[in-house]
């Protein structure tokens, strides 16, 4: 399936087709520290699959901070959850080449301690990302409909252990194409997944889940892990301190000092 974004905004493209895409976000040298970051965690969790480098990691990671706070981030993010912006959990899913498992369809919000769910996800791409080494995949419109019902599912060895109670219609699919440093953004109730990468080459990509402060966190672990204050007031939530940088534990990176 193809579909376009020409002549609407992106606000308008995510309002009619629960998506949209901005290309060239980050510069090549965060984007190289980013894939430097990705080797340093999975040298730092050997035992840790790479599409498992979850939330839980980041309250003690300066430069996953210094990231997710980068502002031309949170600008687009702003764009749809406002002034006031938390984060809510963040997760690099890194599929190895040949191996790399696949994500079954879901719908983002219906998994997460929010209340109410207004939460949206930038998906930022590490790698190129394609067809071939298992891209984002979205079924435009898909947001219009509630929350599907949910089943555990490990037919099939897979990032999430879960899927949705319905078929999805390949027809309506749309492989989303990214390029280092691309940024998809999609809305907490579209139908999406992606396949097993069974190509030479990695696939990786980041998701943010960026909430307005007005939104609860209802998770009984507080300060939720990923949760951090990043731009506006603070809202409803308790949040977690910003880390410190510390020179041989945490990676070294462009303006590290500051975070000293």
């Amino acid at each position: 399936m193809t579909h376009t974004q020409e002549r609407l905004t992106p606000r308008e493209h995510y309002d009619r087709n629960g998506y949209a895409i901005f290309r060239d976000v980050l510069d090549p040298d965060l984007m190289a520290e980013v894939d430097e970051h990705v080797a340093w965690l999975q040298r730092r969790h050997p035992d840790v699959r790479p599409e498992q480098l979850g939330h839980k990691y980041v309250k003690d990671d300066p430069f996953w901070i210094r990231l997710v706070s980068d502002d031309r981030l949170l600008d687009i993010a702003e764009q749809f959850v406002g002034p006031d912006i938390a984060l809510f959990a963040s997760h690099y899913i890194s599929k190895p080449p040949y191996s790399g498992q696949p994500v079954l369809w879901h719908q983002d919000g219906s998994l997460w301690p929010l209340d109410p769910v207004e939460v949206t996800t930038l998906w930022l791409s590490v790698d190129h990302s394609t067809t071939e080494n298992g891209c984002l995949r979205v079924v435009p419109g898909s947001h219009l409909r509630s929350f599907e019902p949910v089943r555990v599912s490990d037919e099939v060895e897979n990032v999430l252990g879960v899927d949705i109670e319905v078929d999805v219609d390949e027809s309506e699919v749309l492989d989303v194409v990214l390029a280092p440093g691309d940024v998809e953004v999609h809305h907490p109730n579209i139908v999406h997944g992606s396949n097993a990468n069974t190509s030479p080459r990695r696939r990786c990509g980041l998701t943010i889940r960026y909430i307005p402060t007005s939104t609860r966190i209802t998770h009984p672990e507080q300060p939720f892990p990923s949760a951090f204050l990043l731009r506006g007031e603070p809202g409803v939530n308790v949040y977690q301190p910003r880390p410190r940088y510390v020179e041989g534990t945490h990676l070294a990176f462009r303006g590290c000092e500051d975070w000293g």
